[in-house]
């Protein structure tokens, strides 16, 4: 039964120690929480699972197939030339191979066999560009839309614009089992009300109260906490109504009874040893597999944004032993994302789930560092899944040997537009008034990318 139900509710209060004369409390705290919201047309997404490949992957090894590469390596053609982070040379062949699969025949690596089943689900977007060829501006740019920090982050923005389907969880989660480059700048509430940020956890162990430090209060019962948060309430009351306009405060209570409610919920939605033995292993073992399937439990649950940083640091950043280092990868997330994939299937869910999968950047394919490759802003791959795009098909191209896009172009900004759409969002009105304009996630700029709608 559902948290969400009166009866679980009055139960899980009774059972913090509230008993029956506290629910009036719990009922008035559930009243003032941050509500649903209405998105501006019915969204084919309710929520997203964004799979983050912190470093950057090469696109030509994965989804982007360039027979030139091998046909023409060790040589540097025109166009080499482009701005990246570090000199390169020439261009480095590709070892691995692409077949077609599905009914669709998407051309796939043999680095994801797994993944390739579900090629019919997928739909690969060859033709992504960004504005920087170094790590923090373009972290910031996937995740908040510009090249600088500060800025609210794309989980911030739906649950600024959706609110929260479960008020006993955040509406905005980041599992990394580590600290990726720039940390909690890239999941911020920017300008944003407090309640907007994302909820970081560390899930290197799978103890839910490892994973969500202090969760519970060891001191004082439940019924205490909720009248200790009402008079919290009563006193920021008075606060607030001699600062009319700001809305920190209001923000400030509302984390604080999430984090009372999440007494509730939470030590169960993170507990992945309560998935059965065959589930478990459908995932696979690992950090990321962990993360895929804690991913799952919250989609289910009711979190609007769920995103999974693969790794500490940047482990796509293959600047050297590039071939070895992207076999090894590849073999760690591809059991996992099929898993969740098909997970999602199953239940019913993948539908309104939009799964995105990708980097800050891609990968150059000259090299560098004899079996290395460098940062690539002009042209990389993402691909979506599930949540209103049609599967099975690759949109846009880079050239021949994939430096740039060439062929329907993609920007961030584009990407962003399309997101918010199948959330049920004009990205253009989705708007915070700060520093005096209407501050969007898509900046000035941006497109919703219709041919991969279904």
């Amino acid at each position: 039964m559902s948290i969400h139900d009166g009866v679980s509710r009055r139960g899980a209060v009774q059972a913090l120690g509230g008993g029956m004369g506290v629910l009036g409390l719990a009922d008035a705290l559930q009243a003032a929480s941050v509500t649903d919201k209405a998105p501006h047309f019915a969204p084919r997404a309710k929520r997203v699972i964004h799979l983050f490949m912190n470093g950057g992957p090469f696109q030509c090894d994965l989804f982007d197939p360039k027979p030139a590469l091998n046909k023409f390596a060790g040589k540097r053609p025109p166009g080499a030339d482009l701005r990246t982070e570090r000199p390169t040379g020439a261009l480095m062949a590709v070892p691995f191979k692409f077949s077609r699969h599905g009914k669709s025949g998407l051309e796939m690596s043999e680095l994801l066999p797994n993944t390739a089943r579900l090629a019919d689900d997928i739909c690969v977007i060859r033709s992504m560009h960004t504005d920087n060829p170094n790590h923090g501006p373009a972290l910031f740019m996937m995740n908040n839309g510009t090249l600088t920090p500060n800025r609210p982050t794309m989980g911030a923005w739906l649950t600024y614009g959706l609110g929260t389907e479960n008020r006993n969880l955040p509406g905005f989660v980041v599992c990394c089992p580590g600290r990726p480059v720039r940390f909690a700048e890239l999941w911020s509430n920017g300008f944003l009300p407090g309640e907007f940020q994302g909820m970081y956890v560390n899930h290197s162990n799978l103890d839910p109260r490892r994973m969500i430090p202090y969760l519970e209060n060891s001191t004082i019962s439940g019924a205490d906490q909720l009248r200790q948060l009402e008079l919290m309430r009563q006193l920021d009351g008075r606060h607030r109504d001699q600062r009319p306009g700001d809305p920190n405060l209001d923000a400030r209570i509302r984390s604080m009874e999430t984090a009372f409610r999440m007494q509730i919920e939470a030590a169960d939605a993170f507990d992945v040893s309560r998935e059965p033995a065959r589930i478990r292993e459908a995932y696979g073992k690992g950090h990321f597999a962990n993360g895929c399937l804690l991913a799952r439990r919250l989609a289910e649950r009711g979190v609007r944004f769920t995103q999974i940083y693969y790794g500490n640091s940047q482990p796509w950043d293959t600047h050297t032993n590039h071939t070895a280092s992207t076999r090894n990868l590849c073999r760690d997330i591809d059991q996992p994302v099929a898993a969740l994939l098909s997970d999602l299937k199953e239940r019913g869910m993948l539908d309104e789930t939009l799964v995105l999968w990708g980097g800050e950047f891609g990968r150059t394919p000259t090299t560098e560092n004899a079996d290395g490759r460098d940062h690539n802003p002009w042209g990389f791959t993402v691909w979506m899944a599930g949540g209103g795009v049609r599967g099975g098909i690759a949109h846009g191209a880079t050239d021949e040997f994939g430096f740039k896009a060439v062929e329907d172009k993609v920007h961030v900004h584009d990407l962003h537009a399309t997101i918010l759409h199948l959330m049920g969002f004009d990205h253009e009105k989705l708007v915070f008034r700060h520093g005096g304009r209407d501050m969007r996630l898509t900046d000035v700029s941006g497109t919703v990318i219709r041919p991969i709608l279904a």
